[in-house]
């Protein structure tokens, strides 16, 4: 009888099997994707349907343009800083209840709007500044979602398709809100946005699953039961044994998002998207008045359906984008043998995501300027109105292609602080959006309309150098939030190591 060596006698372990990063499927995710970029929609859609309005409000409420234009501004203001507290929350305390208690928030101002009586003009502007903290919440929220759900390989994809949703406000806003105030009266608007949004907080309630990993960690841990969807048609592959193998992550105390802008990277990337969405959006906010000076024999409806060639351009862009940037990360990946066969998001600090998110940026930013120096020397010529309606499609594809990309990377670069970092994008690009929109018609008196798309061109143009400084810079502003990371969980665990010894000793 021979005897076994220990080496035969000793049990066989199973491999390790690799959790993935998140077990929802990919059928799953693109759901997931849809229905926030369903709630995405009304933050720029609440903003861009109650333009055609305007000049209606003026006379309904007895006041000038200039002032019906403050409610404009105090919109733009909050879409700025109301992320800043609703995105936060949500990496805190879960996506869904603050995109829920977003989408409430914005049906009952709407309510509010609708029944404003006309001596009331301190109400009209309170109630705006609620309204959009209620919709301009949820783009940062599902940035988030998004940042929860997918690896760096599948973010660009749906990032891109996300967009759809909040573009999609542009292109539909102006026209709906033209029809609706000329055919039932302004309240109209308001009344559509309320039972919409309502609409869209109950699809939310009855399907959106808890997606903050602190909370429900890959998808894998049962959250607790306020966090369930009333119909729970994602997320079956949760399991009580799964969670018990892998409990949540610690849950992240509220910090304040502002302190992501002392990263050099980060700001920068702020910076560059700050500027092309400032552009974009005094180019939209001037279209009406632009073309209806250059081309008279227009009506409110053909103003109206001129944006439709901005927003058309922002879908088909957001499409195109996600599917681009997708492609050409496994380029730079494959081209790497270390991470070529990584199927999660390992080595991050090897990789070079930056490159692999920017190497287009250059090429997007000079159609980007092109398109916006055409558009206005088109109409400064008095041209063919086929010419800046081309060129107002091109700035759509193009603008919303240098968006994607870089809210991409900040995703990337940050994916536990999602909707922070959108927040903080947003803070940013609103900010100076709502400078460059109370300036742009002054410029364009004072320079002419070639001249003054000239100047904001080539403001752009000089954001071509921030690109490369964000290459070059990027990996080692990584590196040392990887380190910072490192020392914090490090004394994370030596005060759980001094909370057990008390309790034992207890």
């Amino acid at each position: 009888m021979s005897l076994k060596t220990d080496e035969e006698a000793a049990p066989i372990a199973p491999p390790l099997v690799e959790e993935p990063y998140s077990i929802f499927t990919s059928g799953e995710k693109w759901f997931i994707v849809s229905l926030i970029a369903f709630g995405g929609l009304f933050s720029p859609l609440s903003a861009n349907i109650y333009f055609p309005a305007i000049p209606t409000l003026a006379v309904a409420f007895d006041k000038s343009i200039e002032l019906i234009n403050l409610t404009v501004t105090l919109n733009m203001v909050f879409q700025g800083i109301s992320p800043m507290f609703w995105g936060t929350l949500s990496d805190v305390y879960g996506r869904r209840h603050m995109f829920i208690l977003c989408l409430l928030l914005l049906a009952l101002s709407c309510v509010g709007l609708a029944l404003t009586p006309t001596r009331d003009y301190w109400l009209l502007l309170f109630l705006r500044c609620f309204q959009a903290a209620g919709s301009a919440s949820t783009v940062a929220i599902g940035a988030g979602v998004i940042g929860d759900i997918s690896t760096r390989a599948e973010r660009g994809g749906f990032l891109g398709v996300y967009s759809i949703g909040p573009m999609f406000g542009p292109a539909i806003g102006p026209v709906l809100g033209g029809v609706l105030a000329d055919k039932l009266g302004w309240r109209a608007i308001f009344w559509f946005l309320c039972i919409s949004s309502a609409i869209c907080m109950i699809v939310m309630i009855l399907f959106l699953p808890e997606t903050l990993r602190t909370v429900v960690g890959n998808g894998s841990i049962p959250p607790p039961p306020i966090y369930y969807p009333v119909i729970p048609v994602i997320g079956r592959h949760t399991s009580k044994s799964a969670s018990a193998a892998r409990p949540a992550a610690p849950r992240k105390a509220f910090q304040n998002p502002l302190r992501l802008l002392l990263h050099v990277d980060v700001a920068l990337l702020l910076l560059i998207n700050g500027v092309v969405y400032s552009v974009f959006y005094g180019v939209t906010a001037s279209i009406s008045t632009v073309f209806h000076s250059t081309y008279p024999q227009l009506s409110e409806t053909d103003l109206g359906l001129c944006f439709l060639t901005v927003g058309g351009g922002m879908v088909f862009g957001s499409l195109f984008c996600g599917r681009v940037l997708d492609w050409d990360y496994q380029r730079v990946r494959r081209s790497m043998p270390e991470v070529a066969n990584e199927k999660t998001d390992k080595n991050d600090d090897a990789f070079p995501i930056e490159k692999a998110r920017l190497r287009l940026m250059p090429v997007l930013l000079a159609v980007f300027v092109a398109s916006c120096i055409g558009y206005g020397w088109c109409i400064d010529r008095r041209t063919s109105i086929a010419g800046p309606l081309i060129l107002l499609f091109g700035v759509g594809l193009v603008s919303i292609g240098i968006m994607n990309s870089i809210q991409t990377l900040m995703l990337d670069l940050m994916p536990q602080n999602g909707s922070s970092i959108t927040a903080c994008n947003n803070l940013v690009r609103c900010s100076l959006g709502a400078a460059l929109v109370s300036a742009i018609q002054p410029m364009l008196d004072a320079l002419g309309t070639g001249y003054a798309y000239l100047l904001l061109g080539g403001i752009c143009a000089l954001m071509g150098p921030m690109v490369y400084l964000v290459v070059r810079v990027g990996p080692g502003c990584r590196a040392r939030r990887g380190r910072m990371a490192e020392i914090e969980m490090e004394k994370e665990r030596e005060r759980e190591r001094e909370r057990a010894q008390e309790e034992a000793a207890a």
